[in-house]
């Protein structure tokens, strides 16, 4: 690896963050990085699958949501897009001295609706406090615990599939600087934060072909097609005018100098169908309450350069690269 120390681009989902895992935690781990998805099966239980991730947003509450709300959503969303049916979540809490109880209550009472309202119960959890000065007032890390529906995964992605998007790109990530830096727009943004299952098991009931699926979280739609190319050998081809991102959002990105397709998102579905499934997918996302926006936003074509392109509005093609790091930190 480039670097001998860790810098803050190393979090953002981008290539840094590959390199992370791929030359310093896998090895270290003595685990291959193919072998270290966001959400995995268990070994000698291979109807179960576990999710982990953690969560230092800044600030702790922002427009439709904050860290304990998107801790339940962002470790259950791992587990529906590795085609697992959530069953409990565990709770890791690091405090920092001088946190007000009440912001702690808060943070938790959110946690705990969002736990309820996806039907997915809080079962464990830990806590730690450190001197002040030594966090930022509280991260929350999260374990989630699911049972195999479907085989979805990158492996699986074949030319001619086709690439839905189950609504708008980018206003979590807008939501969250807005709220870190006391910005406000004309039209307000609020976070995306939600649960995918619903639109995961709606798929499920219905035998739609789906051979993987992301939640494009760090990194945005960029990245997470990037890493999927990549991982499965092949080309995707995006076309712009399809991409669903809303005016408001799309304003403040070009305000911001930020690229939606760039942008985290915390409550978006990319799901990778075949080509005689899609149009019947996207009908069934559309009659989801969280798939109304749902959209066809390219296909899977043949390995070729570069992995992942764009028809833009004008007619033209632009290259869509893996973000380096992240323009926002401390995004989730």
């Amino acid at each position: 690896m480039a670097n001998d120390r860790i810098v803050l681009a190393h979090g953002g989902g981008g290539s840094l963050s590959r390199e992370l895992v791929e030359d310093v935690i896998a090895p270290a781990l003595g685990t291959l990085p193919r072998d270290m998805p966001d959400a995995a099966w268990a070994p000698g239980a291979p109807d179960f699958a576990l999710a982990a991730d953690a969560f230092v947003v800044k600030p702790l509450f922002f427009p439709g949501g904050d860290i304990g709300r998107l801790s339940v959503h962002g470790s259950l969303n791992d587990l529906a897009v590795a085609g697992a049916e959530p069953l409990a979540i565990a709770i890791s809490l690091v405090i920092e001295e001088g946190l007000a109880i009440e912001t702690l209550e808060r943070v938790l009472r959110s946690a705990g609706r969002a736990a309820a309202e996806c039907g997915t119960p809080i079962i464990a959890g830990d806590t730690k406090v450190v001197a002040r000065g030594e966090a930022d007032e509280l991260f929350v890390s999260a374990t989630a615990l699911g049972r195999k529906r479907i085989e979805a995964r990158p492996g699986l992605i074949r030319p001619g599939d086709q690439i839905l998007l189950s609504g708008c790109l980018a206003d979590h990530g807008v939501a969250v600087l807005s709220a870190r830096q006391g910005m406000e727009f004309e039209t307000p943004i609020e976070s995306d934060s939600a649960c995918l299952w619903p639109l995961v098991a709606a798929l499920i009931e219905a035998g739609v072909d789906v051979h993987a699926m992301r939640d494009p979280t760090r990194g945005g739609l960029a990245a997470c097609c990037a890493e999927l190319a990549d991982t499965a050998s092949v080309s995707m081809e995006l076309e712009e005018a399809a991409i669903p991102v809303r005016a408001g959002t799309a304003a403040a990105c070009g305000m911001l100098g930020l690229d939606p397709l760039t942008v985290a998102n915390e409550g978006k579905l990319v799901a990778f169908v075949g080509a005689d499934s899609a149009q019947r997918a996207l009908a069934i996302l559309r009659e989801q309450p969280l798939g109304r926006q749902a959209a066809i936003v390219g296909q899977v074509q043949e390995r070729q350069r570069p992995a992942v392109a764009m028809r833009t509005r004008l007619g033209g093609r632009r290259v869509v690269r893996m973000p380096y790091g992240e323009d926002l930190p401390r995004i989730c």
